[in-house]
């Protein structure tokens, strides 16, 4: 369905999910995410879009195109990225982010769900290399992933022990058997999508790994389009992107606050379902986004433990029964590839090749074959 044209500011008027956490009056006053770094794990980001222009950094391409991450035909990344960090333009017009003047690094992975996978197509050396840029936050708006996986699980343990928040949706299938990859590792805050009314989206998949849910239903964002483009959306990567926001709004705020000590300010901020549904359970997690409450003063979590909360987290799926998937390495990452001018697709979904140490293994490729955009989504503007 396409949606009538709409212009910047109407677009700005629609963003009710900013009303909702009483952004303006309650959540900016405090924090706007400045000073940190969220890598936005994903297509890539339009750094000329009118509401990211000066938010987007320099990142790295593993996809195989010639970039830095700045380039994405996708849109996806582009829409992403302007959830966490997007500044609008004008007094009220365009998208603005939770946290508007955090920054992105964006990291680019391939966008196609079939051909060959070329080696540097690796999700596991995108979040290394967030990792080892400065990255304190990591957006992954992906789902779909295998828990056999072990060069991205052991990525993602290796973020785990550096510190950083990773955040990644948990899939768009609506079915409750258990939370997608790489949201169901160990130690990764797993985010379904909630409507308006904080009601869990029929869309939303669900499992005991679930950590919060988030606005993810009718949710306006940048599209790469064009410069001055939009669309509207619903689905786990746009929930994601606001939990993403919210950890960077807190990094901000409480800059000595260890990534274990970020989760358990959003876990117990988490406000109740309206019905009264016992939490945690499998598909509210812990309950519903609240940043504005995640900002307040909580010495009870501030001077708590400083381990993530999530790091032994049971695996609905089971782990695979290997041994040592799960250890945390300080070895380096991956450098960035030598870009290749062969074209990523555009397709729903994100196939990453896993290679590890310049070896590659091309049996071990893994197809997210389940994007955690893949929902409605009808065109706005530009």
């Amino acid at each position: 369905m396409v949606a009538p044209a709409a212009s910047a500011d109407q677009i700005r008027d629609q963003q009710w999910a900013l009303k909702t956490f009483e952004a303006e009056t309650k959540v900016w006053p405090v924090s706007q995410g400045e000073g940190v770094v969220v890598a936005v794990i994903d297509s890539g980001v339009n750094s000329e879009h009118q509401d990211l222009t000066g938010q987007v950094l320099p990142g790295a391409d593993f996809s195989g195109t010639q970039s830095d991450g700045r380039i994405d035909t996708d849109g996806h990344g582009t829409g992403m990225a302007s959830l966490i960090a997007g500044h609008g333009h004008g007094p009220q017009a365009g998208v603005m982010g939770l946290a508007p003047k955090a920054k992105i690094l964006p990291v680019k992975v391939r966008t196609s769900e079939g051909g060959p996978v070329p080696e540097q197509n690796d999700l596991a050396a995108a979040i290394r290399f967030a990792v080892d840029n400065q990255a304190r936050v990591v957006n992954i708006s992906l789902s779909g992933g295998s828990r056999f996986d072990s060069q991205t699980r052991k990525a993602v343990a290796y973020a785990v022990s550096k510190d950083v928040v990773l955040v990644s949706g948990t899939g768009n299938d609506g079915s409750n058997s258990g939370v997608g990859y790489p949201a169901a590792f160990p130690g990764v805050v797993a985010v379904g999508a909630a409507d308006s009314k904080g009601v869990v989206w029929d869309g939303s998949t669900s499992g005991s790994e679930t950590t919060l849910i988030a606005p993810g239903v009718g949710i306006y964002h940048a599209s790469a389009k064009s410069p001055t483009s939009y669309v509207t959306a619903n689905g786990t990567s746009d929930s994601t992107a606001y939990v993403s926001a919210t950890a960077a709004l807190i990094r901000s705020k409480y800059p000595n606050l260890s990534a274990g000590q970020v989760i358990n300010r959003m876990i117990k901020s988490a406000t109740p379902p309206a019905d009264g549904t016992v939490v945690p359970n499998s598909h509210y997690g812990y309950g519903v986004l609240a940043p504005a409450k995640a900002l307040e003063v909580n010495p009870a979590v501030d001077n708590g433990p400083l381990g993530n909360p999530l790091a032994k987290r049971p695996e609905t799926k089971g782990t695979p029964p290997t041994g040592d998937e799960s250890d945390a390495t300080d070895e380096p990452s991956a450098e960035p590839p030598v870009p290749e001018a062969d074209g990523s697709g555009n397709g729903m979904g994100v196939v990453v090749g896993v290679a590890a140490g310049g070896v590659l293994l091309g049996a071990l490729v893994v197809a997210l074959v389940v994007r955690a955009r893949r929902r409605r989504r009808a065109a706005v503007g530009g």
